[in-house]
């Protein structure tokens, strides 16, 4: 059965939007932590001398990869329900 929604294609185009988005800040935060250890003479986070701020951009980060890996599979069972109906 044909969806009779005409916002599903627009829903979809702006959660894949929000995907990419959040990726996008992943790769930042990235650099930032990567400029931050540099300035910072210390790669090593289990170091006491670590950066806090390159602490604080790696939890950032790994809190928006969280995020996206949860869209990402809602997003497939939403594929998997509207492909089942």
């Amino acid at each position: 059965m044909q969806s009779m929604s005409r916002f599903e294609p627009t829903a979809s185009l702006q959660f894949h939007a929000l995907i990419s988005d959040l990726e996008w800040r992943v790769q930042m935060l990235e650099a930032d932590i990567a400029e931050e250890e540099r300035n910072a003479g210390n790669a090593d986070p289990g170091s006491p001398t670590y950066s806090m701020l390159a602490l604080n951009l790696r939890a950032r980060r790994d809190n928006l990869r969280a995020s996206i890996a949860m869209l990402e599979r809602q997003g497939e069972r939403a594929a998997e329900l509207s492909r089942a109906a």
